[in-house]
């Protein structure tokens, strides 16, 4: 989704980002329905990355910042990568909780799979049930279910993932998110299922509700605003949130942000058409690939202030 990958050269975000993208959310986030001390995926604070384990001091900092500031329903995600043993992941999780941290969330998928031994995915669901109880979400539990009746130990390449269980299961009763570097890296995987569509398929599908929603945005160690699932978009520098939420978006200085929001995806290719982008002659399987090979066109044509971070689309392959 978010083209993440080691070969980046961003770093990690400062503390001092850090205090000042936190400070500006203060009072800005809606708890769980099931209040501040509870978690629910679309509601609260989620600390993420890349994998935010794979620095813990500067975990530690941002739960102690967000407990001072008061910001309710928080929890970290990770892929469990560093529960190499029970003494080991229930001192850093305890610690955490101690320093105001309110839950957790599993990533759970083939992709993981391939990388991190699902020994370490089931210690870390057994020890956070212990430590955080209800507070545990696990996502996706289809996927840790199917690994668990599949016997699974250690790790498992995607493509012998695939060849175990049949293409044409992989995609079935799963969220998955037909977009970012999983259009172009599995697309051959996709296509049968899902299929392709021309560009003008997707022309009376409106990305304005998802791509201007005010839940689950995104806030990247780079200082962007990314609106919800959007990788490689940036509604402007999320240090300076209040007067990002004043001013709005003024669309000549963000011409792309002003096609998506006034004539959708039609707009976009339209005017990205201006700058030699021609259609894919196979197709898209949905419209956030028209709208990523799009953007990656536009992004290698000339800058647009708006198509933040840059190197999401170099390492879309």
């Amino acid at each position: 989704m978010y083209a993440c990958t080691p070969r980046w050269k961003g770093g990690w975000i400062t503390p001092e980002d850090l205090e000042t993208i936190l400070t500006g959310l203060s009072g800005k986030i809606q708890p769980s329905p099931y209040g501040p001390d509870a978690i629910s995926l679309n509601h609260g604070l989620h600390i993420t990355g890349g994998e935010p384990f794979m620095n813990y001091d500067l975990l530690t900092e941002a739960v102690e910042m967000s407990s001072r500031l008061k910001i309710p329903s928080l929890f970290v995600e990770t892929n469990c990568f560093w529960c190499v043993d029970d003494e080991t992941t229930e001192q850093k999780l305890r610690t955490l909780k101690g320093k105001g941290l309110h839950g957790i969330l599993i990533s759970v998928n083939p992709f993981y799979l391939e990388y991190v031994p699902f020994e370490r995915t089931e210690r870390a669901v057994k020890i956070s049930y212990n430590i955080f109880g209800a507070n545990t979400a696990v996502y996706q539990l289809e996927y840790l279910r199917r690994f668990r009746n599949m016997g699974i130990r250690g790790k498992m390449s995607f493509e012998q993932y695939l060849e175990r269980e049949g293409q044409a299961q992989f995609l079935q009763n799963v969220e998955f998110f037909f977009t970012g570097r999983a259009v172009y890296r599995v697309g051959d995987v996709m296509r049968d299922p899902v299929g392709t569509k021309k560009a003008r398929f997707f022309f009376d599908q409106p990305c304005r509700p998802q791509f201007l929603r005010n839940w689950h945005n995104h806030f990247d160690n780079y200082g962007n605003l990314i609106p919800g699932y959007c990788g490689g978009i940036s509604l402007g520098d999320c240090r300076r949130l209040d007067a990002l939420l004043e001013e709005g978006i003024d669309t000549d200085v963000y011409p792309i942000l002003g096609y998506l929001m006034e004539e959708d995806m039609q707009g976009l290719l339209e005017f990205a058409s201006r700058f030699g982008f021609e259609e894919n002659s196979e197709g898209y399987i949905s419209k956030c690939h028209l709208c990523i090979d799009i953007r990656r066109h536009l992004a290698a044509e000339r800058g647009f202030r708006e198509l933040q971070p840059t190197e999401f689309y170099e390492h879309l392959e």
